[in-house]
């Protein structure tokens, strides 16, 4: 019994380590940065070293990650660029241009469970799909104004929409959280709702404000990234937000 205790101990720590060797070392501030630009999400763990609170945790829920680039940086000469102080868990977001802090002096418990959430709530990217836990991060955000494609996944014309989308989106970091809502996912139905949609209706492309609580649908027609440009645009020089003002006036004309 003891015995393969030990082994079973052997085995994971063999294992950690394994991880933890095929994470790249930033080394300095240059290193760094290029890394957090080589992608559009990348996680990043600031640890003083291997027996800090969270590094086996974070080990292992990285290595977990499909899409998302990992690393690790040890070199605290680098940390105060970056405005770190003590050992922290960042994700870096070209999306809405933020960074999510997890900072490990504040967290009383970590498992490798509760990272992968904190992962896949902020794995914001330049086309985000709409799902129950990606609605989390979105709704967080420092940006409040959402590009959605609502669209059926299958149908002839998604994945050209949905490049669309991807090539126009990092034109609007900051500015909008462009977000794909799939049609065919039953879940999906009460947001669609929201804009007075059905499948059946697809694809539509809107716009929804979280500040304003207001959304405006792009009239029906093809949708091609000259107007997407000019959709946007418009919401972002105030004529969308004037439309809803004059729709919104009582007629001034007495009725005879």
């Amino acid at each position: 019994m003891l015995f393969t205790l030990l082994l079973a101990l052997v085995i994971v720590s063999v294992t950690t380590e394994e991880k933890d060797s095929a994470l790249p070392r930033l080394g300095d501030v240059s290193a760094a940065e290029s890394f957090i630009d080589s992608s559009e999400v990348v996680v990043v763990g600031f640890f003083e070293g291997g027996d800090s609170f969270g590094y086996k945790e974070f080990v292992t829920a990285v290595s977990e990650l499909n899409d998302v680039p990992a690393a690790l940086c040890h070199e605290k000469e680098a940390w105060p660029h970056f405005n770190i102080t003590s050992d922290t868990i960042s994700i870096f977001r070209k999306a809405d241009l933020h960074r999510e802090d997890l900072l490990l002096s504040k967290a009383q418990a970590l498992d490798v469970d509760g990272l992968t959430r904190f992962f896949s709530i902020n794995e914001l990217r330049y086309v985000t799909e709409y799902n129950q836990v990606t609605a989390v991060g979105l709704f967080k955000s420092k940006v409040k104004t959402h590009l959605l494609l609502l669209a059926n996944r299958g149908s002839r014309d998604f994945d050209d929409l949905k490049d669309e989308m991807v090539a126009l989106a990092p034109a609007y970091s900051g500015k909008f959280l462009f977000v794909l809502v799939d049609g065919t996912v039953k879940s999906n139905a009460h947001s669609l709702g929201y804009f007075g949609l059905k499948p059946n209706q697809l694809p539509r492309v809107a716009i929804y404000n979280q500040d304003l609580d207001r959304s405006w649908l792009l009239p029906p027609g093809e949708i091609t990234p000259e107007r997407l440009r000019e959709f946007c645009d418009s919401f972002l020089q105030g004529e969308l937000q004037k439309q809803t003002e004059e729709e919104k006036k009582p007629n001034s004309k007495t009725e005879l």
